[in-house]
């Protein structure tokens, strides 16, 4: 919610403030990009050592609490230096998240955790779209910002009483050979899931991994081999580098199209916050959360059969999205327009449960925070520090040289077309390369 409401209040941003597209572009993306990627690294680090649950709790109370001051700010600095806080704060959430589903699930379902995971993006951004759309057509931009912090405080809390701490297992699935005297008595494994814990059978009070008696002290030359280890390992296994390279140049693509559709709709066919909020929740929420989902599972399902399926999923949802997304941006009917950006959205984000699934696989328990927030300075500092800004300055420039509003903002998401093919063409590289890693 907290990351896509920009996109859905822009145009009144834009209006109230005086902002050019290229500053929306970097509110929605850049200024929070850049933070949330290099924020990552040391919280990852904490979070291989310290209690997750706790690490993510305390993140989602600042990053609520800072969307919610965005309502108050009266230029377009206070926005970004409010943006960036956000951004770091939410570096705080999903490598220690994707670190802890991946000790709940074995490697052969963790693709299939990842993914219902990751459609809390479309989740929340349903919930932006409509209740950020509604909000700022009858009470404003301002308003819209605090409807859509403030819940973040109650869900910390609801995370801190609810969600468990696991131990921490291996790369195949079993439980860390340091764990098991520590975890001796605290988890018990389901018949045929070889180290999958049943929720609600942990300890309370279970000191997490790193932090035993006898456990080395952290050092910051030992932080940075750790992070150079993990990083040669990700880079070294050709099929997820290239996963890596699909997902990141396909993200660029994302960020800037579906970070500019709403607004398209609002300038090309007139519609209002509150129609186009309802058109974003169900392209840019429905069908995009259903076609996460559904990639993961059907990359679970067929990676029994081969293991390169993980990447022919991504790869051919990719490749058959252009041509949806071509029409999406080209109709004149904002109904099929719609339809469009939904099948579109469906068969594109089918890569990124397989791709987050592969990463996890590639390493063992103590690293798969530092990989996940390895794997988010590319999605962010090129995917979302890059697309939107890049597309608001294509349509900025556009405009300059004498389309009309409608006109350049659909040529900033026809150029983008581009770079689906091009993501596309890394999944097909990643599926020809045999790796141990899915």
């Amino acid at each position: 919610m907290d990351r896509g409401i920009i996109s859905i209040i822009g145009q009144a941003m834009k209006v109230d403030l005086g902002l050019t597209d290229t500053q929306l572009g970097l509110l929605s993306g850049t200024a929070f990009a850049a933070l949330y990627a290099f924020g990552g690294i040391p919280i990852a680090r904490l979070a291989e050592r310290f209690s997750r649950v706790n690490i993510i709790a305390i993140a989602l109370v600042v990053w609520s609490g800072l969307t919610t001051l965005c309502g108050l700010a009266a230029n377009f600095t206070q926005l970004l230096f409010s943006r960036a806080g956000v951004g770091v704060a939410e570096s705080g959430c999903t490598p220690p998240a994707h670190s802890l589903i991946s000790d709940y699930f074995e490697p052969g379902r963790r693709t299939s955790a990842l993914s219902v995971y990751s459609s809390g993006i479309s989740i929340g951004y349903v919930a932006a779209a409509l209740a950020g759309g509604y909000v700022a057509q009858h009470y404003g931009w301002r308003a819209a910002c605090a409807i859509v912090g403030l819940p973040g405080v109650i869900l910390a809390m609801v995370l801190k009483l609810v969600v468990r701490e696991p131990p921490r297992t291996t790369l195949g699935g079993t439980m860390a050979p340091d764990q098991a005297g520590t975890a001796s008595g605290a988890v018990r494994f389901g018949p045929g899931l070889a180290g999958v814990p049943i929720a609600g059978d942990f300890r309370e009070g279970r000191r997490p991994a790193g932090l035993e008696r006898g456990a080395p002290t952290p050092s910051l030359a030992g932080e940075f081999s750790e992070m150079l280890a993990v990083a040669k390992t990700l880079v070294g296994n050709r099929q997820a580098f290239n996963m890596i390279l699909g997902v990141t140049v396909g993200g660029f693509a994302n960020y800037g199209f579906y970070g500019f559709a709403p607004l398209y709709f609002n300038r090309a066919f007139g519609l209002s916050y509150t129609t186009t909020g309802v058109i974003a929740a169900l392209t840019g929420g429905v069908a995009v959360g259903v076609g996460i989902v559904a990639g993961g599972y059907l990359s679970d399902r067929l990676g029994r059969r081969s293991p390169r399926a993980y990447a022919m999923v991504p790869a051919v949802g990719t490749l058959t999205a252009t041509p949806f997304y071509l029409l999406a941006a080209v109709s004149t009917d904002w109904r099929l327009a719609t339809a469009f950006l939904a099948v579109a959205g469906f068969l594109q984000y089918t890569s990124l449960g397989p791709t987050f699934g592969v990463v996890q696989n590639s390493v063992d328990s103590h690293r798969r925070a530092t990989a996940t927030a390895l794997l988010y300075i590319f999605l962010n500092v090129v995917a979302l520090g890059g697309g939107p800004l890049f597309t608001g300055w294509i349509i900025d420039r556009s405009g300059a040289l004498g389309s009309s509003l409608p006109d350049a903002t659909r040529h900033g998401l026809l150029i983008l077309l581009i770079f689906y093919a091009w993501a596309s063409a890394h999944y097909f590289r990643a599926s020809s390369v045999q790796s141990d890693s899915i």
